[in-house]
């Protein structure tokens, strides 16, 4: 059974996690909103009300591994030590409603995907009971199941009894007595309540509606700033083609006036050669 990992040693791991994963290694996707915990039951895969019998250490693997560790999976744990563990559960009751779980209270799991990662954790202690989304991969092994990127795992606190017991037939389990202690208002509010994924897949569906009305809108606000620029181009265009003409008028009229000055002094010149001509032909 591993030692648990003191904190001051998982801070330096988050530290490190999000420095060698770099500045995105620990963001959340630009379009995530928080989701509360009756939400994300309804979304989760599995739920299950279990103890933890016993914890195993688990191999730097496919699903127990952090951003700096570069080699394959099965390889050296690279300093990883004993932050992977898988835990051994014996389910309390049957799996809540709407699981795709098919197994009775009293049957015993394996659960692997547990220990201190760079950007979150499930962690889990010998001897105590949780409430769990799971989820099971394609070689039908179970992992917790953060839905929307939040908490997968929920310590027995009568306040987490009280969030989930709806979700459980609790008629057939091993600690009924305990887990039926919620008070009457909250069954008024579980059948008064909204279907949470409904809602916020309208609420994302509302959300992209509007982000793409908003990108609509900066194309046409671009498109009309470039044709503000055109009309800015064309009114330049046209008031130097003005300015043009006006000095093209400007020099054909100083040009007729020397043309009908000149034409004034022709007469006088053709009489002057006339008389240079006669008085020419008398001295012959």
């Amino acid at each position: 059974v591993p030692v648990p990992v003191p904190v001051l040693v998982l801070g330096l791991v988050l530290v490190l996690g999000g420095r060698a994963g770099g500045g995105g290694g620990c963001q959340l996707p630009a379009e995530w909103r928080p989701l509360s915990e009756g939400c994300r039951a309804e979304l989760a895969a599995i739920i299950v009300y279990a103890r933890v019998l016993a914890l195993h250490p688990d191999p730097y693997g496919a699903y127990n591994y952090l951003p700096w560790q570069r080699g394959p999976p099965g390889g050296p744990q690279q300093g990883a030590g004993d932050l992977f563990y898988s835990a051994e559960i014996e389910l309390l009751c049957d799996q809540a409603w709407g699981s795709m779980l098919e197994v009775p209270a009293g049957s015993r799991l394996n659960l692997t995907g547990l220990g201190y990662f760079s950007c979150h954790s499930h962690t889990v202690m010998q001897g105590y009971a949780y409430f769990f989304f799971l989820r099971m991969d394609e070689n039908y092994i179970l992992l917790p199941h953060g839905v929307n990127f939040q908490e997968a795992i929920f310590p027995d606190t009568q306040e987490n009894r009280r969030m989930f017991a709806s979700l459980f037939q609790f008629s057939n389990c091993s600690q009924a007595q305990h887990v039926l202690s919620f008070s009457s208002d909250w069954e008024i509010q579980e059948d008064n309540r909204l279907m949470c994924s409904s809602v916020q897949k309208a609420l994302f569906e509302e959300e992209d509606r509007v982000k793409k009305l908003q990108q609509k809108v900066a194309a046409l606000e671009k498109r009309n700033k470039q044709l503000r620029e055109r009309v800015k181009k064309v009114k330049r265009s046209l008031r130097q083609a003005r300015k043009n003409s006006r000095h093209m008028e400007l020099v054909n009229r100083k040009l007729s006036e020397k043309l009908s000055s000149a034409g004034g002094q022709i007469p006088y010149i053709n009489s002057l050669k006339q008389e240079n001509s006669h008085s020419t032909y008398l001295k012959v």
